[in-house]
């Protein structure tokens, strides 16, 4: 599978990366900007994407939340408000299940999942470019055509060379 999403810290490592100063600061002026308020359990939620190396799913994303800033519900609740205004970009990389990275205005990384170990191997610089170009294209075509808040989700499932 390879699936279109956006990271903002290389994937690995041993230590959690740190959060990048700009994330929240980003967060809070989208937030306010489409007239919602400013929370403190949807600052807990950015800050935590913000240090995660890969997406997560709404679940892990609340166990990682320090302190129980907030409940499973509300973590839900705000991945869909935040897929609306463009901060967070949905993957599906386990099962099917949906996991979300923030989107900080940088191009959309790709990966290869294998389907048997379940491992994220992120694409070459050349072959993110071409597939982007491609999904770059067909979305102006579409927004030429009229429609409108045009995203996308690019998976392809793999099995990984042994």
């Amino acid at each position: 599978m390879i699936a279109s999403t956006q990271t903002n810290n290389p994937l690995g490592g041993d230590a959690p990366p740190a959060e990048p100063p700009d994330a929240v600061a980003y967060a809070r002026a989208k937030i306010k900007q489409a007239g919602l308020r400013v929370t403190q359990p949807r600052l807990a939620i950015v800050a935590t994407l913000a240090r995660c190396t890969e997406p997560v799913g709404a679940e892990e994303l609340h166990r990682r939340i320090a302190d129980g800033a907030c409940d499973l519900v509300t973590v839900y609740r705000c991945m869909g408000v935040f897929e609306e205004l463009g901060l967070v970009r949905r993957a599906y990389f386990k099962d099917g299940a949906a996991s979300y990275e923030l989107d900080l205005g940088a191009p959309p990384r790709y990966h290869v999942v294998c389907r048997a170990t379940k491992r994220v191997e992120e694409l070459d610089a050349a072959a993110a470019a071409e597939i982007r170009a491609v999904l770059v294209s067909v979305e102006d075509k579409l927004r030429a055509r009229g429609f409108r808040d045009v995203r996308h989700v690019a998976e392809f499932f793999a099995l990984a060379p042994r």
